[in-house]
Parts: structure tokens; sequence; C-alpha cells
């Protein structure tokens, strides 16, 4: 969410947002398996597969994602507002 508010409101902010968001989430990860790696919670090695097909899955959506979006390479307002305005009578 806050990603999207930045890209609105800055967009010259919004490459650096999205790295900064993902160095985080893989600090996060860290940070997770750091506390947990004396437990048995859990098996690390098929957390780690899971984790692996998982984020192989979120790729793969993503470039589909990217590939039927339809991403307009012109701004539709601005070129309406370059039009010269009509002014005076038509006759």
């Amino acid at each position: 969410m806050a990603l999207q508010r930045t890209a609105k409101r800055l967009p010259q902010l919004f490459q650096a947002m999205g790295l900064l968001l993902y160095v985080l989430q893989l600090l996060l990860l860290f940070v997770f398996l750091a506390v947990f790696k004396g437990t048995e919670l859990f098996d690390f090695k098929a957390f780690g597969f899971t984790l692996l097909a998982v984020t192989l899955v979120w790729v793969a959506a993503q470039a589909r994602a990217y590939m039927k979006a339809k991403i307009l390479y012109v701004d539709p307002d601005s070129t309406e507002a370059e039009k010269p305005q009509k002014t005076g009578s038509s006759t």
C-alpha cells in the first residue's frame, strides 16, 4: 500500500522504494530464520523448498501480469490539452 501511494505522489522514488521494500522483506526473513534456528517447530529443508516454490510462482505471476497489462506510453489527457482550441465562429 505504501508503495502504491509513493508511486502516485512521488513517481521518481518508486524504484528506490520497491528496492527498499524488497531488502526489508529479506531482512525480516533472515531475522525469522535466526530466531527459530535452534527449534524443532518446523523442518528447515521443507521450509526452504516451500519458500523457493512460492517465490517462483510469485515471479511467474508478476511476469504474466506485466505481459497482460495495458501500459499506456502516451498520456491521453495531455494529448487533448495540446490540441488547439477553436475560437470564433465556424462560418
